[in-house]
């Protein structure tokens, strides 16, 4: 049996469980990991300027294919600390990535060692598996173990601690003889299947709700082929959109309280039965739970057993991996079509179809400063289906999500759950090196654009082009609005006189300076009729200059937008509504039904 080191080991075991893209910076305590990877040669790694911004990198690299696995490495003390809003922002939102992270020697873990922490305690809660190896010879377990688990039920991050004498020690291995562990999934039976259909049966406005879940078993294709042959509309969740065209006849918009269209909360409202598969009920796509669930019923469809009834008690429950329960569904819904005993709910259908091409918001404003609903209309108009758009918290999440469209599964990549401020750019550049040939959009406040901005440079380093747009009111938008329920505006203007910059009469950072001296392309626009003009020039310097293109818009300072505060039907609506085509021309029915 060959003998290696235990990090040439890891190395190897990365590569034949197929992850071969690593993010991260090296440090005293990993550089015998750096040196195995150097050594092997398989593994591509990008240099993150921040370890935080590598553990996004790694997010968003899984979030953007079916099987990937993004890795982040990092060294001992402060960088394992520092992946831990990866962790969850991984972890909140079932996206597997592995974190490795070097660690003290074993003998000097009880020392109070320099920069030798509990990374494996700290990150515990955020991780299906955090652990410290203490035996070289655990090594290759270890690992097996952890890809096991991110493959396993619900999938989630893993971390793993090694310390360098562990990382150092010569091991018997041979990765001929590994084998990675099958993960099982969960089947729903053709009972349960069969009672599920049953009681849609009885229904009369059926919904499915579809949530990231779907995603992430790779069952898009099965969900719109399921919604089809029954002829239901499909409400996706934030984390599901995409899973369902958006302009397919019976993508019935989103619910919520915040990221949701008006018809989607009124479809939703109307509704009398609802299946949800691989989605949680978040607070914010229910709002009040007896408002979303009276005078309906609910079938809830998930992976991981826990998560039934976890929220509310659903009239049946199911635990079953999504693809292998949509494909048991149609498997059935064929056989009772073929037997002429499927409902017919077309006039529901038909319904549904009104609402969404009537209860539009208004895009089309031509005030300067600029109101955040036209640039989402501009992007609508510059970038098509192909484009994968990357987000995450704040107004310009909300909005983006009310107004942009989404055509594929994995085009809109977004922390959902944990919303990390900063999250966005460095998410973006992980979906540029996991799809390079895609259009990459990224869309952030100026807040979440400052928080990460020196990871810029990695996107001019390493020749990771992408588009990225500011929407730039400075202020923290979000929170502004929500203190108008205190009566307040306090501490959350991020405006001041810039003596370098005085041409931004009082928007504070110069984010264009920043992002040159950063090695990137800048572009600011002020005006609704200068968008596509900088649009493509942003695509024309992003293929001469091979780095990211910031394109920032310079906003109106204040501005409400659409959401509410408890219920899904009382979302309140600060700006006017739209009454004919032209006020919402983008939009995917364009209001032809009011004619």
């Amino acid at each position: 049996m060959p003998k290696m080191r235990a990090v040439d080991v890891a190395v190897a075991i990365l590569e034949r469980e197929g992850a071969t893209q690593a993010f991260g910076l090296p440090g005293a305590a990993i550089n015998p990991f750096y040196s195995a990877m150097r050594a092997h040669g398989g593994i591509r790694h990008v240099l993150a300027r921040h370890v935080e911004g590598a553990a996004h990198m790694a997010e968003g690299y899984t979030r953007t294919a079916p099987d990937n696995i993004g890795v982040c490495i990092g060294t001992s003390g402060p960088a394992g600390t520092d992946m831990i809003t990866g962790l969850y922002s991984a972890w909140a939102d079932s996206i597997p990535i592995l974190c490795i992270t070097g660690q003290a020697p074993v003998n000097r873990l009880h020392k109070e060692d320099f920069q030798a922490v509990d990374i494996a305690a700290i990150a515990a809660p955020v991780t299906k598996m955090a652990v410290t190896v203490m035996e070289a010879g655990q090594v290759p377990g270890v690992f097996q173990k952890a890809f096991y688990l991110m493959r396993t039920g619900r999938p989630g991050p893993v971390l793993i601690d090694l310390p360098i004498d562990v990382q150092l020690t010569e091991i018997e291995f041979d990765i001929d003889t590994y084998q990675p562990l099958e993960a099982p999934k969960p089947v729903a039976s053709r009972a349960q299947l069969a009672r599920a259909l049953d009681m849609l049966a009885a229904a009369e406005r059926p919904l499915i709700v579809a949530g990231g879940g779907i995603i992430n078993a790779d069952a898009s294709a099965e969900l719109v082929e399921l919604a089809e042959l029954l002829n239901i509309p499909v409400i996706p969740t934030l984390m599901g959109w995409g899973a369902i065209p958006d302009d397919h006849r019976l993508m019935a918009g989103m619910a919520g309280l915040q990221t949701s269209h008006r018809y989607g909360n009124a479809t939703m409202l109307e509704s009398d039965f609802v299946i949800g598969i691989g989605n949680r009920w978040a607070n914010r796509h229910t709002g009040g739970l007896d408002t979303y669930t009276q005078g309906r019923t609910f079938i809830h469809i998930d992976i991981e057993p826990t998560q039934i009834g976890r929220v509310f008690s659903p009239d049946f429950g199911i635990v079953s991996d999504a693809r292998a329960a949509l494909a048991g569904l149609l498997e059935l819904a064929r056989e009772r079509k073929a037997a002429g005993l499927l409902p017919d709910w077309e006039s529901w259908v038909e319904s549904c179809a009104v609402r969404k091409a009537t209860l539009q918001r208004k895009t089309h404003f031509d005030d300067v400063p600029m109101k955040p609903q036209r640039v989402y209309e501009e992007m609508n108009k510059a970038f098509g289906p192909d484009t994968r758009y990357v987000s995450t918290i704040g107004l310009s999440q909300i909005a983006g999500a009310q107004f942009l469209h989404v055509y594929r599964p994995r085009h809109w990549i977004n922390a959902g759950q944990a919303g990390p401020l900063g999250w966005t750019m460095p998410a973006a550049l992980g979906v540029a090196v996991a799809d390079p040939e895609a259009t990459v959009v990224a869309l952030s406040g100026d807040y979440d654009f400052q928080f990460m901005i020196e990871e810029l440079a990695v996107g001019a380093q390493f020749k990771i082009p992408y588009i990225h747009v500011v929407v730039n009111n400075s202020y923290l938008g979000l929170i502004r609005q929500a203190q108008r329920g205190f009566n307040m505006d306090y501490e959350v203007s991020l405006a001041f006189d810039n003596v370098n910059s005085p041409e931004l009469e009082g928007y504070g950072v110069d984010h264009l300076k920043v992002a040159e001296g950063l090695g990137c392309k800048a572009i600011r626009v002020r005006e609704a009729g200068d968008m596509q003009g900088a649009f493509e020039e942003a695509r024309d310097l992003m293929l001469e200059f091979n780095v990211p293109v910031v394109v920032e818009v310079i906003l109106e300072k204040v501005t409400n937008i659409a959401m509410g505060a408890a219920n899904i039907d009382a979302v309140t609506e600060f700006e006017e509504l739209a009454t004919c085509e032209a006020d919402a021309p983008t939009s995917i029915s364009l209001m032809s039904l009011m004619a």
